[in-house]
C-alpha cells in the first residue's frame, strides 16, 4: 500500500491537547512483483488510520510504500 495522504489538523480537531494525525493508504499499482500481484487481484481499496501518537505517525512518509499483512486473530 502507498501512503497518499497524511493530514495534520490545524488545531481545531485536537482533543485535550492531543493532535490527531490521519494516514490514508491506497494500493500501489506496480513497480515490484508484490505490487503487481496485489493490484491484479485487488485494484482498489483504502486503509485510513488516525493516531495521536506522533512517533507512530512519523513512521509514515508521503508516497512511501508499505507491506500490509492481514492475519485472522
Amino acid at each position: 500500500m502507498g501512503s497518499t495522504t497524511i493530514t495534520k489538523p490545524d488545531g481545531s480537531k485536537a482533543w485535550e491537547q492531543c493532535e490527531v494525525q490521519t494516514i490514508v493508504l491506497n494500493p500501489v499499482t506496480g513497480g515490484s512483483p508484490e505490487n503487481d500481484a496485489f493490484f491484479a487481484n485487488t485494484p482498489s481499496g483504502e486503509i485510513k488510520l488516525g493516531t495521536i501518537n506522533a512517533a507512530a505517525a512519523a513512521e509514515f512518509e508521503l508516497n512511501g510504500e508499505y507491506l500490509i499483512t492481514f492475519e485472522k486473530a
